[in-house]
């Protein structure tokens, strides 16, 4: 089982700039999709941005062109840099793993807070 360890959140102001880090731990398997989920108060898990091994990139709506998504699979790591940072931009982000051949082949990390304050 692969297991995803979080790094980087932490409190900031409106306007300001994080960047998350997620290093994976154990068998990864290849080709794969790494990426971050957003989880708000009260609020359904969404994703936020999502890279392939070729190093394609997805983003939600509300992410383009305020974060960027990227990898390093010498480290076997995943980063969300994150930009113009909102209140709605508060809440819990998840590192996330899954296997393109098997997608039912999925794991999250334990999550790690970033609260944005005005």
């Amino acid at each position: 089982q692969l297991q995803l360890v979080e790094s980087g959140g932490g409190l900031v102001a409106s306007g300001g700039s994080l960047r998350l880090s997620c290093a994976a731990e154990g068998n990864i398997w290849r080709p794969n999709v790494m990426g971050w989920y957003h989880s708000a108060l009260g609020k359904q898990r969404e994703m936020v941005a999502t890279v392939t091994t070729d190093g394609i990139t997805d983003y939600a709506l509300f992410a383009k062109g305020r974060f960027t998504v990227s990898r390093d699979d010498t480290k076997n790591t995943v980063s969300l840099q994150m930009l113009g940072l909102n209140r709605d931009d508060t809440g819990v982000y998840y590192c996330f793993y899954q296997r393109q051949d098997r997608p039912q082949v999925q794991s999250w990390g334990q999550g790690i807070w970033v609260s944005v304050y005005s």
